[in-house]
């Protein structure tokens, strides 16, 4: 109950238009990163085919990356890709306000919709098949400590 009440606290955050963090894992989502460049936005078109309108993604053009939200438990099955990072518990996440759909700072690219995240595996075929760059495997390892 005490994960189940941060996570609505934190949903609650993101909608009154605040950067909200919420943990990764458990029953709310994991995060598949990629570079954002245009490779990531044919990604994005293939996707809102996929899914009728991809979501939710959120862009970060300081850091140049796309953080696609993708079901919960996604980064234990998820085999290393070259051109993206999926991770999930302990590691944490900020949620843009939901209001927030263009820049500065981090944004929705492709608004968070209660009844949908990203599905992995067409992702996944996606990332194959236009390769986004930059990779972030460095990055990701440079901050948390991480690879793949």
């Amino acid at each position: 109950m005490r994960d189940l009440a941060a996570a609505i606290r934190a949903l609650l955050g993101v909608e009154a238009r605040r950067n909200t963090r919420v943990r990764l894992g458990g029953n709310v989502f994991d995060v598949v990163i990629t570079g954002a460049g245009l490779q990531a936005r044919r990604a994005v078109a293939v996707m809102d085919q996929v899914q009728g309108r991809c979501g939710p993604v959120i862009e970060d053009p300081e850091s140049g990356w796309l953080y696609w939200l993708v079901p919960p438990g996604t980064s234990s099955r998820w085999a290393p890709h070259p051109h993206a990072v999926c991770l999930g518990a302990p590691h944490t996440l900020t949620l843009p306000p939901l209001n927030r759909n263009a820049p500065p700072g981090p944004y929705w690219l492709r608004p968070s919709a209660s009844d949908r995240l990203v599905p992995a595996g067409p992702l996944r075929d996606a990332l194959d098949r236009f390769r986004p760059e930059p990779a972030p495997h460095a990055a990701l390892e440079a901050v948390l400590g991480i690879t793949g």
